[in-house]
């Protein structure tokens, strides 16, 4: 018996909706990765993208446990001598919450080409509203 591998033409790609309102930002970004590398289909192949779109609303209501959000520290480099900047979670949750989300999500993919590819499947919304009704999604529920 040969094991079954994917290939990217057999692969049916559906859309879903996570509401992040009240849940925990780890928990989130695990269940999207989790949506988007495939990992619920039982046709997952890890070399090939078999993964669903995901669209994260209320990323401005998702929460973070414990001190994190006074003491967790978002930190990047703007590539300029001297250029490394932090700010904490706290006041990235009110600025920017969808960009406290794709962090999350992006330390749960894989980090090369295959990665990057599935990356782009994600979109992270503020508020409740969404452009992708098209689409139409189904609601993913994570059980807190």
């Amino acid at each position: 018996m040969k094991t079954y591998m994917a290939k990217p033409q057999e692969v049916e790609r559906k859309w879903y909706v996570i509401d992040a309102a009240g849940k925990t930002l780890g928990r989130v970004a695990s269940e999207a990765a989790r949506l988007l590398r495939g990992k619920h289909k039982p046709i997952f192949t890890p070399h090939i993208d078999v993964g669903d779109h995901v669209i994260i609303v209320n990323a401005e209501k998702v929460r973070l446990t414990g001190k994190k959000a006074e003491k967790k520290m978002f930190i990047w480099h703007t590539r300029y001598p001297g250029g490394l900047r932090a700010i904490n979670y706290a006041t990235l949750l009110k600025t920017k919450p969808e960009r406290a989300i794709e962090r999350a999500v992006w330390g749960m993919i894989p980090h090369n080409r295959l990665g990057r590819k599935i990356f782009r499947k994600l979109r992270v919304y503020r508020g409740p509203d969404h452009p992708h009704a098209a689409q139409k999604p189904e609601p993913w529920e994570i059980k807190d």
